[in-house]
């Protein structure tokens, strides 16, 4: 690996540009023209226009002609960042059948997780407790939507089966609001994300939310590098990350992270992720809701406690670097260190 591609925009494209340097990889940015006096863009050795005659944000999403640029500047890999292609299987397939290496998890994997059901499925194999809800998605127009709602009762949580972000979301308090938030959610879905589908999960109402980040690699390892408290939210969006979490029992974070590990195991992962619970604070009681088969916005909360490279890691396991290795030099799991808070 010698050039990488850093696809994305932003202080994400930046903290990627960093990491290749530290590695001594050349390092190729690409730009929209809304973005053609970003830092990103100066911040690389090499700047290529994108999406001529695109939109600000279509531009970033041209899987072909990306990966065409890629193929004739010589790239060796592309790091989607987050957001984007990040979790777009389209992406690494397109890699793969150009001889490119992606930054991050296999297309299987990222259809398996992409799919919240799916994933759903998957821990409760593993034997990982979920948020009582439907099993599949649910169409929004069927007849029995109203019958599948009663079942898990009031107050309940629609969600996009097919995306995030906080969009494609409502919360349902009684039978009477179900048939409009289901509409409004479904609408929203699939103007965000491409697919109208959506699940349901009932309504935990003094929930903690708390995710456990992952990385593991070809090898067969896997670490948590412990967890982050994000329960401070707006619209369904995280605005406040705190590592470690606050007010949770040490019961429950060990609890969690075996969990979020046993997770990855069962579906074969690697390169960084995050596995999402939510607590519940009155019972402690807690849920797997979803995983992010990507390097996350917060990475740094976690990187500011372990002094883990999160994202420097990601680029050596795509490398087929053993984590433990000389060149990589993680602890074992029972010395990663844990200091002060984020």
């Amino acid at each position: 690996m010698k050039k990488l591609l850093a696809l994305n925009r932003g202080e994400i494209a930046i903290r990627i540009l960093r990491a290749a340097n530290e590695l001594k990889l050349r390092t190729v940015a690409v730009y929209s023209q809304e973005d053609r006096l970003s830092l990103h863009r100066f911040k690389a050795d090499e700047a290529y226009l994108i999406g001529t005659g695109k939109g600000p944000v279509q531009a970033y999403l041209d899987v072909d002609g990306i990966v065409e640029l890629a193929v004739e500047k010589e790239v060796d890999a592309v790091h989607p960042g987050y957001g984007f292609l990040s979790e777009n299987p389209a992406l690494p397939r397109a890699c793969e059948q150009a001889g490119i290496v992606f930054i991050g998890p296999s297309a299987q994997l990222l259809d398996q997780l992409g799919d919240k059901t799916a994933a759903r499925q998957l821990a409760d194999r593993a034997g990982i407790r979920v948020v009582p809800g439907t099993e599949s998605p649910l169409d929004p127009q069927s007849p029995d939507a109203d019958h599948v709602a009663g079942q898990i009762g009031f107050p309940l949580m629609i969600k996009a089966a097919f995306g995030g972000g906080g969009r494609g979301m409502r919360v349902v308090n009684s039978p009477a609001d179900f048939r409009a938030k289901l509409s409004e959610a479904s609408q929203e879905a699939g103007a965000a994300f491409g697919n109208n589908a959506v699940f349901l999960e009932r309504y935990i109402r003094r929930a903690k939310h708390v995710e456990i980040q992952i990385i593991g690699d070809r090898h067969g390892n896997i670490l948590h590098l412990y967890e982050r408290d994000c329960s401070v939210q707006r619209r369904h969006q995280k605005v406040v990350e705190i590592a470690p979490a606050v007010g949770v029992s040490d019961k429950v974070r060990r609890e969690l992270a075996d969990a979020a590990v046993a997770l990855a195991r069962a579906a074969g992962y690697y390169n960084a992720g995050t596995v999402e619970f939510l607590v519940d604070a009155d019972t402690e009681e807690w849920f797997f809701i979803e995983v992010n088969p990507r390097v996350q916005v917060e990475h740094t909360v976690t990187e500011m406690i372990t002094g883990i490279d999160i994202v420097r890691t990601q680029i050596q396991i795509a490398h087929g670097l053993d984590m433990h290795g000389e060149e990589i030099g993680l602890p074992r799991q029972d010395q990663i260190p844990l200091h002060g808070t984020a």
